[in-house]
């Protein structure tokens, strides 16, 4: 069934398109969503009203809920896929992560919410109304989650989404609810022990927890987080593999939503090759970002005094000797410039994020004692860098 759909309403539609293809996969999440989640919510209302119990109406207000964020993930969606315009020009598929982040916004008001009825469940009980008609109905109402979140994760994996790949942890968790409220009604109904406002308490804290944990997810690529390995890796192997081009350093990774990434690099090449030459190597290189990774790729060439033996004397000792100092994760762009006094070694420091500050002074500290030791000429001029995708070489 799962493949089924997948392929009559995605992959025979989208033509080899990437992004038709994300669209038409949010749609049909958001719009099989909507319906599964609007029945198993008026189904478990109805097993609610005919128990009495708090916890299987909390659970039914989820779903609910639920529905609404799969409305949010249709309209999401197909916002994502718009294409760029004048106020937009990077486009607008981040709208995809906003819409993860109002869902979870939804889940977590529905928990609090929740969490007050099922209070006063435990202080005020009333006997619960079960049959087998109502247990029946809840084993059911689980099973139909647990495909959903089966059907998401599927189509998370075929495009690559957080956002599709946390709506199908949300339609898990709704299975594990339910499974906790079907056993507080077969607790009364074998035991006669009324635990029902404790499991809606309980279930409500996991409603709020889960949307804690999605919107933790869904928002991180908001703020700017760090590119995932893969996409660095490709993007400096692409890069490396040009004849030509020495090495790479102060890559840059922007996320302006999935299929919309926009990077830098700065391209070391040999300063005594023709610059026209080289010139058209980064041409190409960023050709074939866009054309094999889909990434807009702008390339900075960086040339490399290759016959000065005193730079590469100098990088070598200055690499192992800050190799040593923590945060440190490498040095580049190293010169020399020639003055009647003295002779400033200049060179760039990448150090990572934590305490940025005392790593530089103490990579200063280390690079004049070096220094001085093979030439007292020689100052240390030090340029600050940080690491922008968690891995130093880019």
């Amino acid at each position: 069934m799962i493949k089924w759909l997948i392929r009559r309403f995605v992959e025979e539609k989208d033509g080899g398109d990437l992004r038709l293809r994300r669209l038409l996969c949010g749609q049909v999440s958001g719009t099989v969503g909507i319906f599964l989640y609007a029945v198993v919510g008026v189904v478990k209302i109805f097993v609610g009203l005919a128990t009495g119990s708090v916890a299987v109406m909390a659970d039914a207000v989820h779903n609910l809920a639920d529905a609404g964020a799969s409305i949010a993930t249709l309209i999401g969606f197909s916002l994502a896929g718009k294409n760029a315009d004048a106020e937009h020009p990077f486009g607008h598929a981040r709208v995809e992560y906003m819409t993860g982040v109002v869902v979870s916004g939804i889940i977590i008001a529905i928990g609090i919410k929740m969490i007050t009825s099922s209070y006063d469940k435990i202080v005020n009980p009333t006997p619960l109304e079960t049959d087998m008609v109502s247990i029946v109905l809840l084993i059911i109402t689980a099973l139909i989650p647990l495909w959903f979140f089966r059907f998401n994760t599927a189509l998370a994996k075929l495009i690559g989404s957080a956002s599709l790949k946390a709506t199908g942890v949300e339609a898990r968790n709704d299975v594990v609810a339910t499974i906790a409220v079907l056993g507080s009604v077969l607790v009364f109904q074998f035991a006669g022990l009324n635990i029902d406002g404790y499991v809606g308490v309980g279930v409500s804290i996991f409603i709020i927890y889960s949307g804690i944990m999605t919107a933790k997810e869904t928002a991180a690529p908001l703020l700017g987080q760090s590119p995932d390995s893969e996409t660095v890796q490709d993007i400096a192997e692409l890069v490396l593999r040009h004849e030509g081009v020495l090495g790479i350093h102060d890559l840059i990774v922007h996320d302006y939503g999935p299929g919309h990434i926009f990077a830098s690099v700065h391209v070391e090449v040999d300063a005594y090759e023709d610059i026209f030459k080289t010139h058209e190597t980064v041409d190409h290189i960023e050709l074939q970002a866009a054309r094999d990774l889909s990434v807009q790729l702008v390339g900075h060439l960086d040339p490399v005094d290759t016959r000065n033996p005193a730079v590469r004397e100098l990088t070598e000792v200055l690499s192992s000797a800050l190799a040593g100092v923590p945060g440190v994760l490498g040095i580049h762009d190293l010169r020399i410039v020639t003055g009647p006094s003295q002779n400033n070694v200049i060179f760039d420091v990448v150090a990572g994020h934590e305490d940025p500050d005392g790593t530089f002074a103490e990579a200063l500290r280390v690079a004049r004692e070096v220094l001085q030791k093979v030439d007292p000429s020689y100052v240390a001029v030090i340029n600050r860098d940080l690491d922008f995708v968690g891995t130093h070489g880019a």
